[in-house]
């Protein structure tokens, strides 16, 4: 049966400009009909960034609820329902509500042309707005100046963590532009944390927080986090925190915690919470360890995993990851969206991958097909099979192999695809 809130959402994409043109003016005009509820949110921690946003802010969320905080947050995109993309005080939004409060924006849009983010981030929006809480956690869709999300005008912090080459088409192909563009969050007298940048980035990020007269904290020079003996190790101006290792693995969720941490010590949080953000933050398919569930029994001894990574950047990260996994041949099923950087994405795992077999991303108009992907893996080394299936490459790795290490990756929509399949 389907749900009431998957009809106005499939009615939304039909309110989609015909060309893209990242503007608020559309985001605008709804939130006017809608009686302006971005002014009525509880004090706003506004997050972008081209990886680790999601990460951070999960971690973010779990430091304020330790500290007995309730918590709005608004992520995107969803991987197996769309209601995880609102969190009102620390529970998912309910069928009912969220139906409710689609068909609101719906109403009041009158038929204009509107994207389904921008929309639906007016949707969140109104759910938080009369929803009671302590903060709000906004995430950026793309980029952030013009972001839909880029509409509070006195966020009580915002956080940019590392920016990298993504969404060129939208964003530019260079790394200022798009530093340019994530610090559009950055308001006048705001603090904002910064993770670790390029040093061109960073310019830009400074530039702007010093037109604004926003104090930045950043990542190197007013705070500092590494790993060492198997904790994680955080000192800033007030001190030095000795804390666990985060609950997500690989060695970027290091800096990402301390993004989280410089946050949560600028809201005036305590050690318990910081600790609480490292041990409590759960975020699925981020490096996410499948131990349990339909594939994940049916294919068992194998040692699944699963991330949603999909650039360059994102490839660097893993590669280093599956480096500090325990030593054992590693076996990728990848399948990506045809906007992106494939090749980048893909040579630093070839130098930690013992093969990839490439699938085509089930249900997913815009997949790249699995013989360009597999094309894409044989030019950077890797020995590749192509396979008609996501059950049917599992299935040829573990005849080889049962105990294989095998690492599903290369999108979101594929990771999401997984989750609902593995539930």
């Amino acid at each position: 049966m389907t749900a009431g809130s998957d009809v106005i959402l499939a009615r939304m994409m039909a309110l989609h400009p015909k060309v893209i043109d990242l503007t608020l003016d559309r985001v605008w005009r709804l939130l006017d009909a809608l009686g302006n509820p971005q002014n009525d949110l509880p004090p706003v921690i506004h997050l972008a960034g081209t990886n680790g946003k999601g990460s951070t802010q999960a971690m973010i969320r779990a430091g304020l609820e330790q500290a007995g905080k309730r918590v709005h947050a608004y992520t995107s995109p969803h991987l197996a329902r769309f209601h995880e993309r609102i969190r009102l005080a620390g529970e998912l939004i309910s069928e009912d509500h969220l139906t409710a409060v689609l068909d609101e924006c719906y109403a009041a849009n009158g038929g204009g042309n509107i994207t389904y983010f921008e929309i639906t981030t007016a949707a969140a929006l109104l759910a938080f707005a009369r929803t009671a809480a302590d903060y709000t956690l906004l995430e950026v869709g793309l980029g952030g100046r013009l972001d839909a999300t880029n509409v509070i005008d006195a966020p009580a912090l915002t956080v940019i963590t590392p920016v990298d080459l993504d969404h060129q088409q939208f964003l530019g192909d260079t790394l200022p532009g798009i530093a340019g563009e994530k610090a559009g969050i950055i308001k006048r007298g705001v603090p904002c944390v910064v993770g670790p940048q390029h040093d061109d980035a960073m310019e830009v990020i400074e530039a702007r927080a010093a037109r604004l007269g926003a104090p930045l904290l950043a990542h190197g020079q007013h705070w500092q986090v590494s790993e060492e003996r198997g904790r994680l190790v955080y000192q800033d101006e007030t001190g030095l925190l000795d804390l666990p290792l985060p609950a997500l693995p690989g060695p970027h969720q290091i800096t990402n915690a301390g993004a989280a941490i410089a946050a949560l010590r600028q809201l005036g949080c305590n050690e318990a919470a910081c600790e609480a953000a490292m041990t409590d933050v759960f975020w699925p398919a981020r490096m996410q360890h499948l131990t349990q569930g339909r594939i994940a029994d049916r294919f068992r001894p194998a040692d699944l995993w699963l991330d949603g990574g999909h650039n360059p950047a994102a490839g660097v990260m893993l590669a280093r990851t599956l480096a500090a996994l325990p030593n054992r041949p590693t076996h990728l099923v990848c399948g990506m969206l045809n906007t992106k950087d494939i090749r980048g994405y893909l040579l630093p795992l070839a130098k930690v991958a013992q093969s990839l077999t490439a699938i085509s991303i089930p249900y997913e108009v815009n997949t790249l097909p699995a013989d360009v992907t597999a094309k894409a893996a044989r030019d950077a080394g890797l020995d590749t099979q192509v396979a008609a299936s996501l059950d049917a490459a599992l299935a040829a790795i573990t005849a080889k192999d049962p105990h294989a290490r095998i690492l599903i990756c290369g999108s979101l929509y594929l990771a999401g695809y997984v989750l609902r399949e593995n539930a």
